[in-house]
């Protein structure tokens, strides 16, 4: 093997280990779940793949014959292979994050690479099939034969940090753990619940949207300290089981179910699975002898608790028969005010915050720290301090002195809509959408899709579409509702939308950012 083929073979696996970043993004944005990670492989990733392994072709070619000028060309390509993987991530709209799993992957992929290259120098005639492998880990097979690779030790490395989240949790006997779930409002109210329990307790809870079991035990790990009197831990799912597992982790007390809709119906499969999951949490916490607050504005929870009754449900919601009320709603666009009703006292509350939806948010939050011992009066102070979760209906100066309402992680259908609807609090203001649809839905997502742009006619001046595939539900919205269609665009990127946008507003324009898809749903 001469001294060219090593250099080339050397910038070919310096490449492959820029090549497999984006195969590393898309596993991290797919939850590290094989089916998924495979299901944007064969969407998005063909023309890569096929760009892949003709450059394997070539690469053997020349390896085998040693063809000087191929080789040159070769290694110039890898170069100019790794500058498009870093150009790429500059561009994506949620970066690979390099985590301590993705530096394990990373150092494997290393290793194997070296190995081969190792190989090769000692076994000429094995160049062609070296080169073969080291480049099938830069197209389909690369974030396979590696997350395959790790399987053992990652499955080893997890349940040691359960296993020392478990004794932590063990250790804090007197702490409550409060769980949170729900399709949707979850994260809001955690944040509203643990910022009242502030008032009374030492609280702690999981940070931006850690709502996995490896979410729950790195805060745990982290966070958790002696003198932590309150751990409210936020419960994501997108399968059945999902939240016992979480369950089993951290044995809740206490919990708040904020919601259950159409959400992640790709992988849950039915609104029943969804409901069944969601009330993992409740059967856990009243095994432990713990209080449920559930959504009563919600239909599928309400009929579920009609079907299996128990004590330990508390409803929530603006019905007068509720204990735990809200009355007298009123909203502009400076915020919510309301009557809080709990049990037999009153007090009348304000929020900088938008949206019925964070009545409810606020009201299921209010309701367990009332029971929980906190005053009424600290508790509407706390309300009156809260703060927009961050993108979800935030509200923030933008281009041209307009208004944003930054909603970029709300991600589920009847949220979607609430949000618009938010819209109509700003009279006398230019009102435009900005959203690349709704995704996970399944065979709903048409439906949803059609709905948000229907109510988006109604109440916007201006859609923009991004993105040619949820487009097509709300050009028919937009057909079917008589929307004017030169105020409808359709855009491939959110960049592309904010060059629109330039020309389009001003200080009397207000601009709703409707959801953000990671890069894995690009199309």
């Amino acid at each position: 093997m001469n001294l060219l083929q090593i250099l080339s073979s050397i910038c070919v696996i310096i490449s492959g280990l820029f090549g497999f970043t984006r195969q590393a993004q898309m596993l991290q944005q797919n939850s590290y779940f094989a089916k998924r990670y495979f299901k944007w492989v064969l969407q998005s990733n063909i023309t890569a793949t096929l760009y892949s392994i003709a450059f394997t072709i070539v690469c053997a070619v020349s390896l085998l014959f040693e063809i000087d000028i191929l080789l040159i060309i070769i290694s110039a390509i890898s170069l100019v292979r790794i500058k498009g993987q870093i150009s790429l991530q500059k561009k994506s709209i949620k970066p690979l994050v390099f985590t301590a799993r993705i530096k394990r992957m990373y150092f494997t992929l290393a290793v194997v690479f070296i190995a081969l290259l190792v190989l090769g120098i000692y076994f000429e005639s094995l160049i062609p099939i070296i080169v073969l492998f080291a480049l099938s880990f830069v197209s389909v097979l690369s974030g396979f034969l590696v997350k395959a690779l790790n399987h053992i030790p990652e499955k080893l490395i997890a349940n040691s940090y359960v296993k020392s989240a478990k004794k932590i949790l063990k250790s804090l006997n007197n702490m409550k753990v409060v769980g949170v779930t729900g399709s949707y409002g979850k994260t809001g109210t955690k944040f509203i619940l643990a910022r009242i329990l502030s008032e009374k307790y030492n609280t702690v809870t999981t940070p931006e949207s850690y709502n996995t079991p490896m979410g729950v035990v790195r805060t745990v790990r982290e966070s958790l300290k002696n003198d932590t009197q309150v751990f409210v831990c936020e419960m994501g799912a997108k399968n059945v089981g999902d939240i016992d597992e979480i369950c089993r982790i951290a044995h809740p007390t206490s919990a708040i179910i904020t919601s259950i809709g159409p959400q992640h119906l790709e992988t849950f499969k039915s609104i029943d699975n969804i409901i069944k999951t969601k009330f993992e949490l409740a059967d856990e916490c009243i095994k432990n002898g713990g209080n449920v607050y559930v959504n009563g504005y919600n239909k599928y929870i309400l009929d579920y608790i009609t079907q299996n009754p128990n004590g330990s449900y508390r409803v929530y919601g603006t019905d007068k028969s509720f204990e735990y009320r809200a009355e007298n709603i009123s909203a502009d666009r400076f915020g919510l005010k309301f009557d809080l009703v709990l049990k037999n006292e009153r007090i009348s509350v304000s929020a900088k915050l938008m949206g019925m939806f964070n009545v409810l948010n606020i009201l299921a939050a209010a309701s367990m720290a009332y029971d929980m011992g906190v005053d009424l009066k600290d508790i509407a102070y706390a309300i009156s301090r809260l703060k927009p979760t961050e993108h979800r209906l935030e509200l923030k100066g933008f281009i041209n002195g307009s208004t944003l309402i930054d909603d970029a992680y709300n991600a589920n259908p009847e949220g979607s809509i609430k949000a618009v609807e938010v819209l109509a609090n700003f009279d006398g203001f230019k009102k435009i959408i900005v959203t690349p649809g709704l995704v996970e839905l399944g065979d709903k997502e048409y439906e949803c899709n059609y709905n948000l742009g229907l109510a988006a006619c109604k109440e916007c001046d201006i859609i923009i579409a991004v993105g040619k595939t949820r487009a097509v539900p709300f050009s028919a919205a937009v057909a079917d509702s008589g929307f004017k269609k030169e105020n409808f665009y359709i855009t491939e990127t959110f960049a592309e939308a904010l060059g629109l946008l330039q020309n389009m507003t001003d200080s009397k324009t207000v601009v709703l950012f409707e959801n953000d898809l990671p890069d894995n749903y690009k199309k």
